[in-house]
């Protein structure tokens, strides 16, 4: 099977050739022996790799977020959700200008698709740090026992904030599955535009299960514990 065979069958997989220097697009009629040795890579290394990510793109563990301690919530999010998008959203920035700028005389939307992705990226990027360097500790301070103080008067002003920014998140998401009918490729579609609706689908999937898991279970438990601190206090 050639590298472009691979990921038009599993387009989640493109992004463990990128991540070797395979070139699975232009270069996609290559085999992976053949791709492997013209990168000086061991075949059976790469070949294990590619197993072990299509695994894992099928398995999603379950998380039990409601049982967990708000620490624990706050670290297993930023240690998945926010280790997945630090990585992948450049990708996808990169992927979907890629494809505008090759395949734009094909399909009108794809310039909007990039700007879309862009601004998506950099508002995640903003979003993300404010949660770590502001909320997060906050709720990891309460859960300690207090003081149920801080420079934003009541967490309810930060969560209000991110719950703002989880809904422009959702219409960014939202949007690009109108502009790509569903993430699904055309028959004209180029293993990199696959991968790349791939990858945003995979993007949907993630964000939904991050906002849930801070919407309806991190923020409602760190709003109830401040009242508990500033009543017993």
């Amino acid at each position: 099977m050639t590298v472009g065979e691979i990921v038009a069958r599993q387009p989640l997989l493109a992004r463990i050739f990128e991540r070797v220097g395979i070139d699975y697009c232009c270069g996609g009629k290559k085999t992976l022996q053949e791709a492997c040795t013209a990168k000086g890579l061991d075949a059976a290394t790469v070949l294990v790799m590619l197993d072990a990510a299509s695994l894992m793109a099928d398995a999603r563990p379950v998380v039990d977020a409601a049982a967990m301690s708000l620490t624990a919530l706050a670290d297993h999010i930023e240690q998945s959700h926010h280790a997945y998008l630090k990585e992948e959203l450049p990708q996808l920035v990169e992927k979907a200008a890629r494809v505008a700028m090759k395949h734009g005389w094909r399909d009108s939307r794809l310039p909007e698709v990039a700007a879309t992705v862009r601004a998506l990226a950099d508002e995640m990027f903003l979003h993300m740090a404010k949660e770590e360097q502001i909320l997060f500790p906050l709720v990891r301070q309460f859960e300690q026992g207090g003081p149920a103080t801080s420079h934003c008067g009541t967490i309810a002003n930060p969560i209000r904030v991110m719950e703002l920014e989880h809904d422009n998140a959702g219409g960014a998401l939202a949007r690009l599955r109108e502009l790509t009918d569903g993430f699904k490729p055309n028959a004209e579609a180029c293993n990199t535009h696959r991968a790349l609706l791939a990858g945003l689908a995979h993007l949907e999937t993630d964000l939904h299960e991050h906002v849930h898991k801070e919407n309806n279970v991190l923020f409602p438990r760190a709003l109830a514990l401040e009242v508990q601190l500033v009543t017993a206090g």
